[in-house]
């Protein structure tokens, strides 16, 4: 694998966002993977009356299709699937356990976009939270950081000094930490933080 980058939360509800996004990763190099987790779009599912936990779910398979069909709009081979499926991730008291031969074993130079959702040791569908996924897949593929999109949009996307790499436990200026997506603030691997058009 090439690089592991990651669609949090926020980017996801941004359609903008992920028309360049696709746009640049139709120029990308080598193979790796995207990883995702649910969006907004679960709170509007919740507001039909679905329960929380079933929202989610529904809503990270939803997007996982989604994704994929913007990918293809774009000419780019993708396969979209989800971690539970022929257990390729799961969540044991031993830590994330990640089939890296299945994952390697897919199909040419594709693109494999994978779901947080993920078989916990009680064999339940789980969201597992991103960084944990990501910490997982960048241990087992041995890559040397995840790519991180930064926050700001519109003119702030214009700086010219991106990507940024951030080291673990090392000093970041405020304005930098300001641009992680919230959930990797603590997160404990080096960061690429970039913005589409230097993806």
């Amino acid at each position: 694998m090439n690089y592991l980058a990651v669609l949090d939360y926020e980017h996801l509800d941004n359609g903008m966002f992920l028309t360049s996004f696709a746009r640049a990763l139709a120029k990308k190099k080598g193979r790796g993977i995207v990883i995702h987790g649910d969006s907004e779009y679960t709170n509007r599912i919740i507001q039909t009356g679905v329960m929380r936990d079933e929202a989610t779910i529904r809503a990270t398979k939803d997007l996982n299709h989604r994704l994929v069909a913007l990918f293809a709009d774009e000419g780019i081979p993708a396969i979209a699937l989800n971690g539970y499926q022929k257990s390729m991730i799961t969540d044991t008291e031993n830590g994330v356990q990640v089939d890296k031969q299945q994952i390697e074993s897919l199909p040419g130079e594709t693109v494999i976009l994978l779901s947080n959702l993920v078989i916990n040791g009680e064999n339940r569908l789980i969201p597992l939270p991103l960084p944990d996924l990501a910490g997982a897949l960048l241990t087992a593929f041995e890559l040397k950081h995840i790519t991180l999109f930064s926050t700001k949009d519109g003119a702030d996307m214009m700086v010219k000094n991106y990507p940024i790499i951030v080291e673990p436990e090392a000093p970041v200026n405020e304005s930098i930490v300001l641009q992680i997506p919230d959930e990797f603030r603590q997160f404990d691997n080096r960061i690429e933080l970039t913005v589409p058009s230097t993806f």
